[in-house]
């Protein structure tokens, strides 16, 4: 049975809107809710509870729902309405041949040390702070915003609004088969330690093969228990 979500956890989000509201400015509103979890796949997006809820028109939130459309985050079904996207085993795979290419290149092409390291720092402070109040899907979200702050180094626009797009869409993939989050994400906040600990000495090398053996992992993890939920 599928699920419509509840237009109260954006109506907070209506202040960000301010007299100037867009739809870009809409759709950053949105994608923001899927990565971090609070509109699962499967959701249908009701358009006159999000509309009323940030305050906006309804043509301006069509094409909120048009460009994360085109960023494969929502589907428009005919004569349904539009869903949060369910993703397939081979969009799990795209997203991180895609991830390897981008955080990998990202460590690999950084400038001369220092580095400033502070959003990757504060996202493991993050996870730590999570890990320690047993909040374990919040963990996952730190995960994320640790990866999105090793890509951030690049200091690249386009390349920030590109992984924030693919973080999102991981974050669906989460919602299908983390029904044990900790099990899952634990693990990883020790390897996110490891990755900073190598990007703090200024050994490129060693945080990129520690990058990759961590994408490899999560990867291979996902791919199996996403195949199970699908097929069953």
């Amino acid at each position: 049975m599928t699920a419509e979500v509840d237009p109260a956890v954006l109506v907070t989000d209506r202040a960000l809107l301010g007299r100037s509201s867009t739809a870009d400015r809409v759709a950053d509103i949105l994608r923001s809710r899927i990565a971090e979890g609070y509109l699962p796949p499967g959701s249908k997006l009701s358009e006159d509870a999000i509309g009323n809820a940030l305050g906006i028109s309804r043509n301006t939130l069509r094409e909120a729902f048009r460009l994360l459309t085109h960023e494969r985050l929502l589907v428009h079904e005919l004569n349904r309405g539009v869903f949060v996207r369910m993703l397939t085993v081979q969009d799990v795979t795209d997203i991180y041949r895609v991830r390897k290419l981008i955080e990998c290149a990202a460590v690999r092409n950084l400038g001369v040390p220092p580095y400033d390291l502070s959003q990757a720092e504060a996202a493991v402070a993050e996870g730590e702070k999570a890990a320690e109040e047993g909040a374990w899907r919040e963990l996952g979200s730190a995960n994320i915003h640790f990866h999105h702050a090793v890509v951030a180094l690049t200091q690249s626009r386009r390349l920030d609004e590109l992984m924030r797009g693919v973080l999102a869409e991981l974050r669906l993939v989460f919602h299908v088969v983390t029904d044990n989050p900790r099990a899952f994400h634990e693990p990883y906040l020790a390897r996110n330690r490891e990755i900073l600990a190598a990007l703090k000495a200024a050994d490129r090398v060693k945080a990129e093969l520690l990058l990759a053996a961590y994408l490899d992992d999560a990867e291979k993890q996902l791919v199996q228990k996403y195949s199970e939920r699908v097929a069953s």
